[in-house]
């Protein structure tokens, strides 16, 4: 038996400890910050203010997300303004009850643009190191291919990887998903795996069903981030149920991508329901109006989440992560105790 969690919802979900799966770094790039690296850098942006950028966020699907993501990341040169732009994440991750994050990066974004692979990883690195001795909050890095690009492409940036594997704990494969099966990377997927890199792919967000039969076949993906659409395949449905395979769901980004048309129609209590191991998650926060509590009690409260589903979401979290299995129990314990004070407070 789970114990209820007294206190008022948004404390609840945002004090909840929990893991973050489904993270692009660039994506919590927060206009006050593109602005500040705009100046620092002498980047031209094309909006006048932090006002004029916020009232851009509003988009039709993932492409017109995406014109405005990979524009906002010109103003990522410097091996600082990575470090920076991390650093604001975990800060804000940490206020939000995040003790675990899997994190994307997006190399690609930046090498076509002249910025060396040096220069983004080094950055990011540190800033998770210092998450680690300062916020106490414990980290991966997951390399994401562009899947918009060739696969030569993708082969080349897992070469340029290589010299920094230490710090590399998976592969993933992000943007536009549409008219971009995962089959398109299975060399590059082969060969990340051979250098014991962890697999997981976007897919069943726009992509039909076809597209996460693909990454857990084609890629041997161990987790799929989104995975909504999975739930139009009773067979898939009853592999990700069978196998337990997570799905990293990003309820805010649904809606702001127009997945779902709002949050009240969203599926993730179906998912839930159904057996699967479903995580939540923010995707790319800055951009989306939400870090993970945020999604969280949002969702909570549009779906009518119990507290004791909102537990389970949390103990997901820790589970579907690639923490070793000391650190998972770790961290499950401290969730248990953080839900037994929480029922303490309701008897005193």
């Amino acid at each position: 038996m789970i114990p209820s969690m007294a206190g008022e919802p948004a404390e609840v979900a945002r004090k909840l400890p929990k893991a973050e799966l489904h993270l692009h770094i660039e994506g919590t790039l927060e206009p006050e910050l593109m602005f500040e690296l705009a100046r620092r850098n002498a980047v031209r942006l094309p909006y006048a203010s932090v006002e004029e950028l916020r009232r851009a966020y509003v988009f039709s699907d993932l492409q017109s997300f995406l014109d405005i993501y990979y524009a906002g990341c010109r103003v990522l040169l410097k091996e600082q303004d990575f470090y920076d732009l991390t650093w604001a994440y975990l800060t804000r991750a940490a206020a939000q009850g995040v003790r675990h994050a899997e994190i994307f990066f997006d190399p690609q974004t930046h090498t076509d643009r002249g910025v060396p692979f040096e220069t983004v990883v080094t950055g990011i690195h540190r800033a998770l190191e210092d998450g680690r001795a300062r916020l106490n909050i414990t980290s991966g890095l997951i390399l994401c291919f562009l899947r918009h690009l060739s696969a030569d492409a993708a082969l080349r940036t897992l070469a340029e990887a290589t010299p920094y594997r230490e710090w590399i704990l998976g592969v993933g494969l992000d943007s536009s998903e549409v008219g971009h099966p995962p089959v398109k990377f299975k060399d590059v997927y082969d060969r990340a795996r051979e250098a014991g890199l962890l697999p997981v792919a976007h897919a069943g967000e726009e992509g039909p069903p076809a597209y996460v039969w693909e990454a857990l076949d084609a890629l041997k993906a161990q987790r799929i981030d989104h995975g909504v659409r999975s739930i139009e395949d009773e067979r898939l449905v009853g592999r990700l149920v069978e196998e337990q395979i997570p799905l990293t769901v990003c309820p805010l980004s649904n809606v702001k991508l127009r997945v779902f048309p709002n949050l009240e129609s969203h599926n993730l209590k179906q998912l839930l329901d159904r057996g699967l191991l479903v995580t939540v998650n923010s995707d790319d926060p800055a951009y989306f109006g939400g870090y993970v509590a945020d999604n969280l009690q949002a969702t909570a409260a549009a779906l009518g989440l119990s507290r004791e589903q909102q537990f389970l979401l949390a103990r997901n979290s820790f589970v579907a992560s690639f923490l070793p299995d000391e650190s998972k129990r770790a961290y499950l314990t401290e969730l248990d105790r953080f839900a037994a004070q929480a029922s303490l407070k309701t008897i005193s």
